[in-house]
């Protein structure tokens, strides 16, 4: 950040804590361009600087009353343009060590394959032979997407509840199944 913008951010940052919406508007879009050569001098053209933009503008409007007009706002900003560029970095490596690269595989066909893919029929006639409230459980997290929480209060149980059902379901739907993991 230029002297400059130094002078002009602080001005901007101590007429927005007073109220001015324009002053506000006008700092944020100065720290996105902050932000972005920040980001990227520091990371080089990565796809998702734009994330570290956005990390970097949310917690500066939820910490902008922390600001003291009487101190340098270039400290204050960076402080928190690093420690936001940092989450950023560490959930994109935790995303990349968990995604394989390249495209998706075909779908195989439904039923049985020849070459040991998964029976869908079988494993649906499997979850349909499940208790009640395993099939319920099961039917809400794998088949309609829902989350724990979800399948919890529409069944009108407890999440730990939730979790024990599914487990006890799983390792049933393992055994009536033969115990066979599909893995490509």
């Amino acid at each position: 950040m230029t002297a400059d913008q130094e002078r002009q951010t602080a001005d901007l940052m101590a007429r927005a804590q007073t109220g001015d919406r324009d002053a506000y508007a006008s700092l944020l879009v100065l720290l996105t361009s902050v932000t972005r050569q920040f980001a990227r001098a520091r990371l080089g053209a990565v796809p998702w600087i734009d994330d570290v933009v956005q990390e970097t503008l949310l917690t500066v409007h939820r910490a902008r009353q922390t600001y003291d007009p009487a101190r340098p706002f270039a400290p204050w900003f960076y402080a928190i343009a690093s420690s936001r560029l940092i989450d950023v970095l560490r959930r994109e490596r935790r995303v990349a060590s968990r995604e394989i690269a390249g495209e998706l595989p075909e779908p195989k066909p439904e039923g049985g394959s020849p070459d040991g893919g998964l029976d869908v029929d079988a494993i649906r006639a499997a979850v349909k032979a499940l208790p009640d409230r395993q099939r319920e459980v099961v039917e809400g997290l794998k088949f309609q997407d829902l989350s724990v929480r979800e399948v919890a209060q529409k069944l009108s149980i407890t999440e730990p509840a939730v979790k024990a059902t599914a487990h006890r379901a799983y390792l049933k739907l393992r055994r009536v199944l033969g115990g066979r993991r599909h893995e490509d």
